[in-house]
Order: structure tokens, then sequence, then C-alpha cells
């Protein structure tokens, strides 16, 4: 496999990771899950963190400017979800379990975010649209 592939492995695998804290957070009665969901969960846990391990080797150094400029943006553009999750907190209330699923949002939010860089580094795709880039935006005083 070569890096880009493993690193779109790891991207899939990554967002399959979410889906349990998402049903954990929303199902009633955590008890009612199927029984393989915990061990399931854990099992796919250790796997994206071991990955995360392995995407920093592929991507450790070959993170350049580019890489740190998109990571930059879209950590700032991440900042706005903060907002997002203050907003979702109140709007839902007590409709999502949040006991049941916050722990593993956090995690897993703050495991995307550090490795974002050699992960950019390893897919091979680091650029990300910059409007100020492009000539047409530009103020000329």
């Amino acid at each position: 496999m070569n890096r880009q592939a493993i690193a779109l492995t790891f991207a899939i695998l990554f967002a399959l990771s979410w889906a349990f804290p998402v049903g954990a957070g929303l199902v009633r009665n955590p008890t009612s899950l199927p029984h393989w969901w915990g061990t399931v969960d854990v099992a796919l846990a250790f796997v994206v963190a071991v990955g995360a391990f392995g995407i920093q080797v592929l991507g450790h150094g070959n993170v350049d400017k580019q890489e740190e400029r998109t990571t930059y943006r879209i950590y700032r553009s991440s900042l706005h979800a903060l907002l997002a999750v203050g907003v979702l907190v109140i709007l839902a209330g007590d409709r999502i379990k949040w006991a049941n699923c916050a722990t593993g949002f956090l995690w897993r939010t703050w495991l995307f975010l550090y490795i974002l860089p050699w992960w950019l580094a390893a897919a091979g795709r680091p650029e990300i649209a910059d409007p100020m880039r492009d000539s047409s935006h530009k103020i000329d005083h």
C-alpha cells in the first residue's frame, strides 16, 4: 500500500469510529445496545490510535509550509465547531446522553487535530482553497 492509500484507509476507519459515540449518545438505554458494541468500539479505537502513530511515521519529515498553512486554516475553522457544540448542548439538552458520548468525541477530536499535519503530508493533498491567494480577491491600495 502506498502512503495515500494508508492515509485514506485511516480516514475511513477514523470516520467509522465516530459512529460509536454518536450511537451511545443517542440511545436512551445504553444496555439496549448489542453486546458486541463495546468490544467493537474499543477494538476500532485501538486500531485508530495505532493508525495515528503510523500516520505520524508516514508524514514525519514531509510536512512543509503548505501543510502548515492548510493545518492552520483547518484549526481556525475548527474553532467555530466549539460554538456549534455549545449550541447543540443547549438545544439538544437531555435528548443526548452526553455522559455516554462526550469522552469519545473529545479524544477523537483531539487525535484528529493532533495528527492533521502528518495526515495531510501522508495523503499528499495538502491544499485547501485559500481565497487570499487568488489575485481577484486581493485589495490594492
